[in-house]
């Protein structure tokens, strides 16, 4: 029998007998041939002990300064971060302090009481005013149970008194959804009785049209409302985001087939073309923008109908306002139409 397999039948008996066949001192010698080399180790030692020294495994250092630096540079960021956030609220808080008791003292000094005289008034020492005054609009709430739409009508009627009383003739009023194109006549309607509510029995005729959709008209009332500066005819249009970009697209198409057909020369195209065809499609060019939110946010308003148009909004506003129409019409008298130059 080999000597490796005589060795393991006895250590398996010994195993077997619970390990009273060999003493420790048998076992650890059976088991000699089969254990690792001992690393080197200095002579000195060995002579001194007279044992097998033990391995030493190095402990990792500890970490505890990084900790410590990891901690504070993040309480650090996390304080600077605090200080910044409550300088900057504390400022926002401060401007829409500033900007609600400025709207107060305005609304009281300047309020029109619907009274035409009043807003007319209130502009007399304008060098000019807009031919054409352009709106934003939002539909509050999706216009869930009539509440949003019945406030979206009113507004426009509002708006459209404003105009009247100071002799704006052209009133464009874009709201993205387009809910209002479904409701014009009903909007018609609110229009009159907000006219007659400012002018009385005697108030100017009113013309409310969409794009590719039939108007509805309605004469003056009497003569006598052009004596009093006001508008003898208002036009409004109304305008959603089907009107903006989608018009373009639709134009180009036709343009292009057009070329495609023989039927209009490519040096026929030109902006002059474009601006005539979108024009006469949708609208011309607005003179003054006003903007009723906090921020400029257009919403998909027609872009090429604007690139000279003023801007106007107030930081910090909510909702319309007689105050932000007032001031929009001072900052358009005041400022320098450059056109680029």
């Amino acid at each position: 029998m080999p000597v490796a397999n005589k060795e393991t039948e006895i250590y398996r008996r010994d195993a077997k007998l619970n390990h009273n066949l060999l003493t420790p001192a048998e076992r650890e010698k059976l088991l000699e041939p089969y254990l690792p080399t001992p690393p080197a180790r200095s002579p000195s030692r060995n002579k001194k002990n007279g044992k097998i020294p033990r391995i030493m495994v190095e402990k990792p250092k500890s970490h505890s300064r990084l900790g410590v630096r990891n901690f504070l540079r993040n309480q650090l960021h996390a304080l600077l971060y605090i200080i910044v956030h409550t300088v900057f609220s504390v400022y926002i808080r401060l401007r829409q302090a500033y900007h609600n008791v400025k709207d107060r003292i305005l609304a009281i000094l300047y309020y029109h009481h619907r009274t035409p005289e009043l807003i007319q008034k209130d502009v007399k020492g304008l060098s000019r005013l807009p031919e054409h005054l352009s709106f934003v609009l939002k539909l509050e709430d999706g216009g869930k149970g009539g509440a949003g739409l019945e406030a979206l009508v009113d507004e426009v009627a509002e708006i459209t008194a404003w105009c009247a009383c100071v002799g704006i003739p052209t009133v464009s009023i874009y709201e993205q959804s387009g809910i209002l194109k479904g409701y014009i006549p009903a909007t018609h309607r609110a229009v009159t009785r907000k006219l007659a509510s400012y002018f009385g029995p005697e108030h100017p005729g009113i013309t409310l049209r969409a794009p590719h959709t039939p108007s509805v008209e309605s004469p003056a009332t009497s003569p006598i409302v052009e004596s009093r500066g006001a508008a003898k005819n208002i036009s409004i249009l109304l305008l959603s985001s089907e009107d903006g970009r989608d018009s373009l697209v639709d134009l180009t198409k036709t343009l292009a087939e057009m070329s495609q057909r023989s039927k209009l020369s490519v040096k026929d195209i030109s902006l002059d073309l474009v601006d005539a065809e979108i024009s006469e499609s949708v609208m011309g060019e607005p003179d003054l923008l006003i903007l009723f939110g906090p921020t400029v946010e257009l919403s998909g308003y027609p872009p090429w109908q604007m690139r000279l148009t003023e801007i106007f909004h107030v930081h910090d506003n909510q909702g319309v306002g007689y105050q932000v129409f007032l001031r929009a019409l001072y900052n358009f008298a005041n400022v320098q139409m450059r056109f680029g130059r």
